[in-house]
């Protein structure tokens, strides 16, 4: 199967899972082509099925801003006709759904009909979505997709309830591949960060006011009271600054450190205790799954998709967002005594292999299938039979 693959190339959630399927599929023999205007984050090794074609935004003296979809849908096209794709599977309703719309109507006119398939993966549809400027858009493009995923049932819920959809949702979860995200040797690492021990609390995000990053810096001041603790604040965003200062007015300074952008984020969740997700909303919780491949269990919120994730009890537990306090005591259940900590860790890990890559990726295959195939009624005699 030749697959061509539309995401944004960075470090968020729906790029992590685009390209790692991407990876995945070209290690199943096929043949896989990422359009994006950069090169994906996670896109870090060389393999013969792998392809990148790079989007090129000219600025031009009439537009005030680059008509970035225009330049997507054009070289949609280029790709299409010239590596005889068979299916396109776009991340994102808008701008990519919208481009690979416009993409096939312009492939239509050299006699070429491709079916493409839509991800949505929160943000399309909770935030850009329910714009009144945007609204139109997204419902025309999810209903004009040939298939169309979530990766949770709230969020299957969710897109149903504010746009008018008339095309069947399929809800296919994200995944992990064990091959990365697995507990490594690291105690220099973690004698480095907790030379007396401590507990290692841990939380990974875009520090976008929706995680609730200060809850995090409160949540784990409450717990440093009871516990000796460090705290390691993973990634950079708009609200890493408040959270600096709020380090500095709680005197907690000493305790807390943010490490930035990492790339090899699954080194640190090694040597990690608890990972903290207050989140305001979680489509599905890709970190806090992350999280549990490297026996790390979770304190979250029970908002959007964590429910389907973290089973509260088992491999963590949940709170109401914003429940600082009960996060806190939650937390200190887990981590005061030894046996319960390591029995936490054990569940994480047997909760994070019911999302085993090997699990999910042939229920992706499965559905380039069944989306090629309807196709193939439609368009008999010039769509692509895929086996």
């Amino acid at each position: 199967m030749k697959i061509g693959i539309v995401c944004y190339p960075t470090f968020g959630g729906s790029g992590v899972v685009a390209t790692e399927l991407g990876k995945a599929l070209a290690d199943e023999g096929h043949q896989v082509h990422f359009i994006t205007y950069s090169q994906p984050a996670r896109l870090d090794f060389f393999s013969a099925n792998l392809f990148y074609h790079e989007v090129s935004v000219r600025d031009y003296p009439l537009f005030d801003y680059a008509p970035y979809e225009s330049a997507l849908a054009s070289k949609l096209v280029d790709v299409v006709r010239f590596e005889g794709l068979d299916i396109l599977h776009v991340h994102y309703a808008i701008p990519h759904a919208s481009a690979a719309y416009m993409a096939k109507q312009i492939l239509e006119t050299y006699g070429i009909h491709i079916p493409f398939v839509t991800t949505l993966h929160g943000t399309d549809i909770t935030l850009v979505g329910k714009d009144p400027t945007y609204k139109p858009v997204v419902t025309f493009s999810i209903n004009k997709s040939d298939g169309v995923t979530t990766v949770s049932e709230d969020l299957k819920k969710d897109t149903n309830n504010h746009f008018d959809i008339t095309n069947e949702i399929k809800v296919i979860p994200n995944f992990i591949d064990f091959n990365r995200f697995s507990l490594k040797a690291k105690d220099h690492f973690k004698k480095a960060i907790a030379p007396n021990n401590e507990r290692i609390l841990i939380h990974t995000s875009n520090f976008r006011k929706v995680k609730r990053t200060g809850d995090v810096i409160k949540m784990f001041k409450k717990v440093l009271e009871t516990i000796p603790a460090k705290l390691l604040m993973v990634g950079d965003g708009p609200d890493r600054a408040n959270n600096e200062q709020m380090c500095r007015e709680m005197g907690i300074c000493d305790h807390v450190r943010f490490l930035g952008k990492q790339d090899a984020i699954e080194e640190i969740l090694s040597v990690s205790d608890l990972f903290l997700m207050p989140s305001e909303t979680e489509s599905f919780g890709l970190a806090a799954l992350e999280a549990m491949a490297c026996k790390v269990p979770v304190i979250s919120s029970n908002a959007g998709g964590l429910p389907e994730l973290n089973v509260d009890g088992f491999c963590g537990y949940m709170s109401n967002v914003g429940d600082v306090d009960d996060m806190a005591a939650k937390a200190v259940l887990i981590l005061e005594n030894d046996e319960v900590l390591n029995r936490f860790k054990e569940n994480a890990f047997r909760r994070a292999q019911d999302f085993d890559l090997k699990k999910i990726l042939p229920i992706y295959i499965d559905f380039y299938n069944e989306t090629i195939a309807r196709h193939l009624i439609q368009y008999p005699a010039t769509a692509s039979a895929i086996m």
